[in-house]
């Protein structure tokens, strides 16, 4: 059982930089490859990178070269580190594993690009 909350989101000028945290809980987060999320107004939820338990990443076309994914097993946490922000990058950011659990949705955090 994994229990994921994620912080770090805000309102940013386009260009800004954000970075999002997500803390997990459960001894299961070692063994589990992660990803964030997000869910734009009016879109389906999207992934936008994921990380493998040997830290092997993949990106979301729209976002890459631009946000970054991480983890650190020891302090069981995942972090999205998102440069250059874009308006079309507003929305709630949600970690989960990858592929996604139903049961690990987490309530997200608000991400706003708007000058």
């Amino acid at each position: 059982q994994v229990q994921l909350v994620e912080s770090g989101g805000g309102l940013v000028q386009p260009g800004g930089s954000l970075r999002l945290s997500c803390a997990a809980s459960g001894s299961a987060f070692s063994i589990n490859a992660m990803g964030w999320y997000r869910r734009a107004p009016g879109k389906q939820r999207e992934l936008v990178a994921s990380i493998t338990t040997g830290s092997h990443t993949n990106y979301a076309e729209s976002v890459l070269g631009r946000f970054t994914i991480s983890r650190d097993n020891a302090k069981n946490t995942v972090a999205l580190q998102m440069n250059s922000l874009k308006p079309e990058d507003t929305a709630v950011y949600y970690c989960n594993t990858w592929p996604w659990d139903v049961n690990y949705w987490g309530q997200g955090t608000q991400v706003t690009v708007s000058s």
